[in-house]
Order: C-alpha cells, then structure tokens, then sequence
C-alpha cells in the first residue's frame, strides 16, 4: 500500500526511512526526538525528501530522481495533531464539515450524523473548542479527518497531551473507528501500550531510522 524509501536532512538530523506498509493500522513508534513526526510530514507532503521516493498504492507522491512532488492538499490524507488543531472561531459541527464541503458529493464515504455516532459527540456540535475538554477536543480533530473521507489517516500523537483517565477513554473510540471504517491508519507515539492496543504491526524508528 505504502511504499518509503527516503532520506531527509535538517541541520545536522538525518532521517533514513524505508518500508513496505500494508493496509491495517501501523504503529510508528519511538522516544522523542527520533524523527517520528517528520516522517508523518513527509508521508503527508508537508515536507519533500531530498532523496528518495514514496508510493501510495501505484500512484507516486515523490521522487527526488524524477523530482515529482504531489503536493499535501492532492494527497487526500487525513492528518491528526496531538493538540487538534481546530479552528477556534468554528463551531463543532463546521470544524467537522471543514473538509467534508470541499468533496465531491460521490466523494464523501461518512455523514455527519455516522461519525458523530461513531465518536458520541453529537452533544457537541453547537460549542465552540474553548468550551470543549481534552478527550473531547481528540475526538472532533478525529470526526473532522474522517469526514474527509481520506485514503489514508495519519495520527501524531493524538492522545498525548492527554492524562491517563482521559486516553483509556479515547482509545475505544479509536478502536471502534479502526473496526468500523477500515481506513488504513499510521499511528505515531511513543507509548508502546498505544500501539499494543490498537495496531496490527509496530515499525520501531530510532534516531532517525525507521526498522
């Protein structure tokens, strides 16, 4: 499905990716500093390898030999950030429409009223996000990427700002997303009992080096 084999500088941190991911949930996991999250930004195409190449399915999303560059927006990746990320001056429910207004009709596979089912959020529509709480907050960042109906979902440590009570909370969510959309999933942390729970495999990633 996913198919990486690249190298990125910055300063003096080089990162040496390569692997052959199948469809499922992937744990990406490693200590802070390791290069987790900038290998999310390269698979996303926030950021461009100065060699190499990476594939989704047959369809290249960069290759420093033929210098093609498929930009982040073309990706249709769904990407979610530790701290959310939404947009303050939104209501709940039009920070989950965001992504899901700007698709095709025959684009959309998710309804508003399927994923805030799937996550228990329908309380929450009319709020804005200072009204919202930690776990709450994961869980609309997360109905917003599925509402965009992506081919791929990229999670960078989602559940990380939060406190224990709070992730055993939000990881059945997880769960029931993973079982219930089948969209394939990398899921970047640093917890190894993340992982545990909810992949199918785990790539170990070490000072640069994914293995």
């Amino acid at each position: 499905m996913l198919a990486i084999d690249l190298k990125f500088r910055r300063a003096q941190f080089v990162l040496a990716a390569r692997a052959q991911i199948e469809p499922g949930t992937t744990g990406i996991c490693g200590p802070s500093g390791c290069g987790k999250s900038t290998l999310l930004a390269l698979i996303a195409g926030l950021l461009r390898p100065q060699e190499g190449s990476i594939r989704f399915g047959d369809q290249t999303l960069a290759d420093s030999t033929t210098r093609a560059f498929l930009p982040a927006w073309k990706r249709h990746f769904g990407l979610v950030f530790q701290d959310g990320q939404l947009f303050p001056h939104l209501s709940v429910r039009d920070n989950l429409l965001y992504g899901y207004r700007r698709l095709e009709p025959g684009a959309r596979r998710f309804e508003l009223g399927h994923v805030t089912s799937l996550l228990e959020i329908e309380p929450l529509l009319e709020r804005r996000p200072v009204q919202l709480s930690g776990g709450e907050r994961s869980r609309v960042a997360l109905g917003r990427a599925l509402l965009y109906s992506p081919r791929l979902l990229l999670m960078d440590e989602p559940l990380s700002a939060l406190d224990d009570r709070l992730k055993q909370q939000i990881l059945p969510f997880l769960k029931r997303v993973r079982d219930e959309t089948r969209i394939p999933m990398l899921y970047v942390t640093h917890s190894m009992a993340e992982v545990d729970y909810l992949a199918d495999r785990v790539l170990r990633m070490e000072n640069g080096t994914l293995s």
